[in-house]
């Protein structure tokens, strides 16, 4: 883009901007705080009030970009600090680069910005290092879903601004730069469309996608690959839009922590939610802001009203792939360039891709990368059984455990009601290790939630006491029900031995109204919401420390969780529900489940066994891409439509269509 264009672009921008002062005044008290329903339903009010609250009390790299496109002075010590990262290449400098690439796109001749700032970025981006085969040593990790697209975006951004410089890191042009991160990007957004995403449903890193997604749609050139990004970024909301409650995205997630799912306000993507649906809290950053002053991406219609929708419904969908289905998508285990797109699923071990794993440790000189000291501890044994051609057939014996890490294949099952939520990733990988995978959980209220993990290590780790589960469980919902099945192996592992041989849940006793302890089963409620949740194994509340009346305790290694949601418009008042349930005792053996359900019928389930309602087994795999009361879309995705309130979007992939009967309209 043209210093011209840029310039005329601002002027737009700020134009669009200029009824902030007045579209505030008449928003209501605690609207920036959390809100279970839309602060305001005008889309431009919704993006003035944040705007002015940012400009306010915003800090960080998005904040002095806020600042510029509004006319004001950044303060360039903020800037700078983004420029230090990036410098000294620490882990998470592509998080800030993003808006320090729309900075130079937009701003390059803004009198705001000091001479030495402009020639500051200049310098740090063409000396950043945007892919592991370039040279130099660091600890960054380049390679997950979110890092691999906001790495491809900024190499690729950066060599079209800078088309005929030489990047002094690697030593190629800014079109040479182009070149090489096209493909990266157009093969990233291919998978995210067709079949999702492999951090699927993550209350993190779908704030890192967002970023990237929103540079691409405003900065690109090449416009089909800006309209490619544009449809990815309507999947995404789509994806917060189907598996939120009241705004919470407390659904499964591939990839979360404590502190993001233990208390709403800890999600990552809440301002994302706030800015595009009214709901939640505010919350600036990596993904509010570009959309807030984003010059072509409009969210579709048809995405809020899904978000505020309020009737029951079901969504099943499903994301990521199997490494064995890798030629369907056109990438080949045993092609270097590939093996970072099956790093996107941290398949570092799995036998298909681990020799190419170890390739990729040698050529891009990871051994020191402090992301994968774990491989350095075994490099002498793993330089071994490469030579004899035994590093595969070991990982298909380990893959229990070396495997931990990896996303492949999931199912998703989320029941929302007007009352409460309940989600879970359906028979996902049982027995194996897990990682920072949240299996299933149920949402009553923005601190009212429900799950159960088996702990690790106590330090920040992942997997940790909250953070992932050390051994994951089986896992099965239907509508208001989940039963969850753990048989936790002790046996010291490559890269992890467990140290706890007990189950635990997240039930906070202070953010519900009432609890009962009644008939092995412990009840609570949340407005006009119940909860049911039971273990074959007896349960003590944790009585000391931080998660003191907070977590409740399963010991044991096997262990069966069942959770049970209802609400005052099924039954007529909680001592109700509470009698429904207990009405039948559950019935066990061994890790074999019968629980005569009062809103399901007789449930059975096992380790072993499938998933039955009334004699009838569940499917629990080979879900569509989406199926739900708002769209049908076989997997992998090629065409997807959306459908409610009379609005609508249709998206072709194979075509390249965009269509939306109405936008959001700042």
């Amino acid at each position: 883009m043209k210093p011209i264009y840029r310039r005329i672009n601002t002027f737009i921008l700020l134009l669009t901007l200029s009824t902030v002062a007045y579209a505030t005044q008449s928003l209501p008290d605690g609207w920036d705080d959390y809100t279970a329903v839309p602060f305001s339903k005008d889309y431009a009010t919704r993006r003035a009030a944040i705007i002015e609250r940012e400009l306010e009390s915003g800090s960080g790299v998005y904040a002095q970009l806020l600042r510029l496109e509004m006319g004001e002075k950044p303060d360039e010590d903020h800037i700078q600090h983004a420029l230090d990262k990036a410098d000294r290449r620490v882990d998470c400098a592509d998080f800030d680069l993003q808006g320090v690439i729309r900075i130079a796109y937009h701003h390059s001749n803004n009198p705001l910005l000091s001479d030495d700032m402009k020639q500051r970025i200049k310098t740090a981006l063409l000396n950043f290092k945007y892919w592991p085969d370039e040279p130099g040593k660091d600890s960054m990790c380049s390679w997950s879903e979110n890092h691999y697209i906001l790495f491809s975006t900024a190499g690729y951004l950066t060599g079209q601004l800078y088309p005929d410089e030489v990047f002094t890191n690697s030593g190629r042009t800014g079109k040479e730069q182009m070149e090489r991160f096209k493909p990266r990007i157009e093969k990233w957004l291919e998978l995210r469309y067709k079949i999702g995403f492999s951090e699927w449903l993550s209350n993190v890193y779908y704030e890192e996608d967002f970023a990237a997604l929103m540079n691409l749609t405003d900065l690109m050139e090449d416009e089909e690959i800006s309209k490619c990004a544009a449809m990815v970024t309507d999947l995404l909301l789509a994806d917060m839009a189907l598996n939120s409650y009241e705004g919470i995205f407390g659904s499964t997630h591939g990839r979360s922590y404590e502190g993001n799912k233990n208390k709403a306000m800890g999600d990552n993507t809440r301002g994302l939610t706030k800015l595009a649906f009214g709901l939640h809290s505010v919350k600036g950053g990596m993904a509010t802001i570009p959309l807030a002053v984003n010059r072509k991406y409009r969210i579709p219609g048809v995405i809020y009203e899904m978000a505020t929708h309020t009737s029951t419904m079901v969504n099943k969908q499903r994301m990521s792939m199997n490494i064995e289905d890798a030629p369907k998508y056109g990438l080949d285990v045993n092609r270097l360039e590939d093996g970072m797109t099956f790093l996107t699923m941290e398949a570092y071990c799995h036998p298909m891709v681990v020799d190419t794993f170890k390739r990729m440790l040698d050529e891009y000189d990871w051994w020191d990368n402090e992301f994968l000291k774990e491989f350095k501890n075994n490099k002498e044994l793993m330089d071994t059984l490469d030579e004899k051609g035994a590093l595969a057939p070991l990982m298909w014996y380990q893959q229990k455990d070396v495997g931990r890490n990896h996303r492949p294949e999931v199912n998703i099952y989320t029941y929302r009601t007007p009352d409460y939520m309940l989600s879970t990733a359906q028979d996902y990988r049982p027995g194996y290790g897990g990682d920072q995978h949240s299996i299933w959980q149920a949402t009553l209220g923005s601190g009212a939630i429900c799950y159960t993990t088996h702990p690790e290590r106590e330090e920040a780790k992942s997997p940790s006491y909250w953070t992932g589960s050390g051994s994951l469980p089986r896992s099965a919902q239907i509508e208001n029900v989940n039963i969850t099945l753990y048989k936790v192996d002790m046996s010291k592992g490559t890269f992890l031995t467990y140290v706890h041989a007990f189950t635990h849940a997240w039930l906070p006793k202070e953010q519900f109204d009432e609890i009962v302890e009644k008939d092995h089963w412990v009840f609570t409620r949340k407005g006009d919401a119940y909860l049911a949740l039971w273990s074959k194994k007896p349960t003590r509340w944790q009585n000391e420390g931080e998660y003191r009346d907070n977590e409740l305790i399963a010991e044991g290694r096997k262990n069966i969780w069942i959770c049970e949601l209802g609400s005052k418009s099924e039954y007529n008042n909680f001592e109700e529900f509470m009698d429904a349930i207990t009405k039948h005792p559950v019935a066990t053996k061994f890790l074999n489940v019968s629980y005569q359900s009062p809103s399901q019928g007789l449930l059975t389930f096992g380790w072993d066994e499938e998933l039955t309602q009334d004699g009838k087994d569940i499917k629990l795999d080979d879900y569509p891409r989406y199926d739900n009361p708002y769209t049908d879309a076989p997997f992998p995705g090629n065409t997807i439509r959306f459908d409610l309130n009379g609005q609508s979007l249709e998206l072709d992939w194979e075509a390249g269509t965009r269509t939306a009967s109405t936008y959001l309209e700042p």
